[in-house]
C-alpha cells in the first residue's frame, strides 16, 4: 500500500501493472538482478495505492523478504497477510453454476477471467477471483481463515446436486501439468529466467526500468541453451523428477519384448540412451488426455516436436516423444468458458 505502491511494483514485475483496473488480476515473474525468477505471482488491484501480490506457496518467506527490500525508501509498505486468509477454490465447468447458488452478494454472471469482486457466501465475506491453477473455468475464494470451516462444510453440502467433490495435490497437479503450468520449486526455481520456462511472453521490455531488465535483454539476444519441454511417454507409469533424459543413440532394428515391470509383455523397440540432453522436472497420469506426461528442461537442439529422447526410470528406458503444449485445451477455451456454457465434466473444491 502507499502512494508508491504501484510504482514499486511496476518495477518489481517483468510484466506492466499500468494498464491495470480496479477489479483487475495480472500474471507475472520476478526476476533477481541476472534475470532469474525470483518467483510467479499474481497481482490484485484494488486503486492505484492498494495491491495484493499472492506468490507460490513454496517460497513465499523469501518472496516476501524479497520484495520488503526492495520496498526500502520507497513510497510504499509491505505487509505478510497470509496467517489471516485461507483459499478454498472451486474448479470445473459447473463451478459457476454452483456459485450463482450460493452467492449471497456478487454478480458472477459478467466477471471475466483474471478479474475479482467482493461477494457474499453463506453470510462470510470473501474476496472471489476468476482463476486458478488447473487450466478449467474456476473460481478462488479469499476468505477470512477463522471462517473458512464453516464455509467448506457449507460448501461440500450445497455442492452435492452439482457433483461437488474435494480434489488434492495429485489431481492437481494432473491437472497444472496437462496445461504446462510450471510450479515454484520443481518447474522454476533460481537457476532459470522467464525465457527458460517459456514465460518470456509477458515480459514488457517497453517499460524503461525494471529488476533484471537488462540481464534478460541480453538473454534475448543471445538465446538458451535449455528449454522446458513437454514430453508424451511410451509407458504405463509416470517416470520421476529428476530422472535423466538422453538422445537416442541407437534404435534395434527389431522388436524386443519387456519380460518384466509394468510393461511386461509389451513390444517395444529396443533403444538405447546416448548423450545426457536434459531432466525430467514432472510427470503424471493426463487424465484428459488418457497419456502418461511429463516435463523436462531440455537442450534447444534436441527440444523440436517430434524429437524422440529416451528417459532412464528405475533403471529402464522410456521413450517419449517432445510435443507442444499445452497438452490439452490448447486454446484455453474452458478456461474462458463464456455465460451459459454447457458443464462437461465433474466440478471439484
Amino acid at each position: 500500500k502507499g502512494p508508491g505502491a504501484e510504482r514499486l511494483i511496476n518495477r518489481l514485475l517483468v510484466n506492466d501493472i499500468r494498464t491495470m483496473e480496479p477489479g483487475q488480476v495480472r500474471y507475472s515473474t520476478m526476476c533477481d538482478d541476472q534475470g532469474f525468477v525470483v518467483d510467479d505471482i499474481t497481482v490484485y488491484k484494488f486503486n492505484d495505492e492498494h495491491f495484493m501480490i499472492v506468490t507460490s506457496s513454496g517460497p513465499r518467506a523469501q518472496t516476501f523478504h524479497w520484495i520488503s527490500e526492495q520496498a526500502v525508501g520507497s513510497s510504499a509498505y509491505v505487509t505478510d497477510i497470509s496467517t489471516g486468509l485461507a483459499l478454498p477454490v472451486l474448479q470445473g465447468p459447473r463451478s459457476r453454476a454452483l456459485l450463482e447458488a450460493v452467492l449471497d452478494e456478487g454478480d458472477i454472471a459478467t466477471l471475466r477471467f483474471f478479474r475479482f469482486t467482493p461477494a457474499r457466501v453463506n453470510g462470510t465475506n470473501v474476496l472471489l477471483s476468476r482463476s486458478g491453477y488447473t487450466g478449467e473455468l474456476g473460481y478462488e475464494l479469499y476468505t477470512p481463515g477463522d471462517e473458512v470451516g464453516a464455509l467448506w462444510e457449507f460448501l461440500l453440502a450445497r455442492g452435492k446436486e452439482f457433483g461437488l467433490q474435494p480434489y488434492g495435490v495429485v489431481a492437481m497437479n494432473s491437472l497444472r501439468v496437462e496445461k504446462a503450468l510450471p510450479l515454484y520449486g520443481k518447474d522454476i526455481h533460481l537457476q532459470v529466467t522467464p525465457f527458460h520456462v517459456g514465460l518470456d511472453r509477458w515480459i514488457r521490455f517497453d517499460k524503461r526500468e525494471f529488476v533484471g531488465r537488462e540481464a534478460l535483454l541480453r538473454v534475448q539476444d543471445t538465446g538458451i541453451d535449455q528449454r522446458w519441454t513437454g514430453l508424451v511417454l511410451e509407458s504405463k507409469t509416470p517416470v520421476n523428477g529428476d530422472d535423466p533424459v538422453y538422445s537416442v543413440a541407437d534404435i534395434a532394428p527389431f522388436r524386443s519384448k519387456r519380460f518384466s515391470g509394468a510393461e511386461a509383455g509389451d513390444l517395444s523397440d529396443a533403444e538405447t540412451p546416448g548423450e545426457l540432453v536434459g531432466r525430467v522436472t514432472v510427470s503424471v497420469h493426463g487424465h484428459s488426455v488418457n497419456k502418461v506426461l511429463a516435463m523436462a528442461y531440455i537442450r534447444t537442439t534436441h527440444c523440436w516436436p517430434g524429437a524422440k529422447l529416451v528417459i532412464i526410470s528405475g533403471g529402464r528406458p522410456i521413450i517419449g516423444t517432445v510435443t507442444g503444449t499445452p497438452f490439452f485445451d490448447p486454446d484455453g477455451a474452458r478456461l474462458r468458458a463464456k455465460y451459459g456454457a454447457a458443464p462437461q465434466r465433474q466440478t471439484g473444491a
